[in-house]
């Protein structure tokens, strides 16, 4: 039996059988000083990517789904049978920087609490740095961070997220209904509302082919370009973070806001584009599922504020209140939705 590990890295994989042999080898290659064990999730993948780590990388601790089942239960399902200290939740499109985890564990350590770190995050494709964390604007959509005077964040992005075991078992994990977008969010914001720091690091970080899996979501020729289920899920699950994490009154006054603004959004964004099904597939999508979970999100957000140890103000102290799609929309003009 091998010693206990200091750190689980934790790899939800589907169909990554062009990618994950190099985000397991940034592992590997890790110099930390210290054990590290690797659990990959594979969640039904049609492209071999089973047989190819189980073939080429015996050390890996392989958990293979009967079928699809999302980010969000591939990582609960690691999380519970990872024996390390501490838990890095690691996409399989991402490369670590060689002092990755040794950088990771020493800010861990220092502090006197448990807390959910990131890294630098930068694009595989160009080299260039994406962001160090996320502010986030009234309506959680993030804001890419570029200051290193002040590691406090609104969210690290999941694709490389850290934090200790105890911490994750207290936050519960993912919400397993939220499927796939905004659980890293959900987790940071609801760590910040029971008074646990969200910090990203300025120092060592990570590569990362953004938007391979889901579709888009990112800027592309100089347009921000996404796919229609994506943009779904990604508001239909902001708006559930929005509903379980925001102190009253903001959540009173900010929810029925969002709202309003996401049904002008898409009935613009149809008008403008001649596509009625935008509507509905997005927008009207997202307002159903709000409804349908409407009970839900309510004993969520009930048990979510019981806990609450983090002051209103402290808790929007890394949101800026200028709505970031307007940034985007004279940046980039009208978003494609594909």
């Amino acid at each position: 039996m091998s010693l206990r590990p200091l750190c689980s890295v934790l790899i939800a994989n589907y169909n990554g059988t062009a990618l994950i042999g190099a985000c397991i080898e940034s592992v590997l290659t890790q110099d930390c000083g210290f054990e590290i064990e690797i659990i990959v999730h594979d969640d039904a993948s049609t492209d071999g990517s089973a047989d190819f780590i189980r073939s080429r990388y015996p050390q890996v601790t392989l958990i293979e789904s009967a079928g699809n089942v999302g980010f969000c239960i591939s990582n609960n399902r690691m999380a519970a049978a990872a024996r390390g200290e501490y838990l890095l939740l690691l996409n399989n499109d991402a490369t670590l920087f060689p002092d990755a985890l040794r950088t990771l564990h020493q800010r861990a350590a220092s502090l006197p609490t448990p807390a959910i770190l990131g890294l630098p995050q930068y694009s595989a494709v160009s080299g260039e740095l994406i962001d160090i964390g996320s502010r986030l604007d009234p309506f959680l959509n993030p804001i890419p961070n570029f200051s290193t005077k002040d590691e406090g964040v609104g969210m690290v992005i999941g694709a490389c997220f850290w934090l200790h075991r105890s911490l994750w078992n207290e936050l519960g994990g993912f919400p397993e209904w939220f499927g796939s977008l905004a659980e890293d969010m959900y987790l940071c914001l609801l760590a910040r509302l029971r008074g646990y720091p969200v910090l990203a690091l300025p120092s060592s970080g990570f590569k990362h082919w953004v938007g391979q899996s889901l579709g888009g979501g990112k800027v592309v020729v100089g347009r921000l370009s996404t796919k229609a289920k994506r943009r779904m899920l990604s508001e239909r699950n902001k708006s559930y973070v929005m509903c379980l994490t925001y102190p009253a009154p903001f959540f009173q006054m900010l929810l029925p806001l969002h709202l309003l603004l996401l049904v002008l959004e898409g009935l613009v964004l149809a008008a403008i584009k001649r596509d009625v099904n935008l509507f509905r597939a997005v927008y009207l999508g997202c307002l159903i599922s709000l409804w349908k979970g409407r009970h839900k999100l309510a004993s969520m957000r009930s048990q979510a504020q019981s806990r609450r140890a983090c002051g209103r103000v402290e808790f929007f102290s890394v949101f800026d209140w200028i709505p970031h799609k307007i940034r985007l929309l004279f940046r980039y003009g009208i978003p494609e939705i594909r």
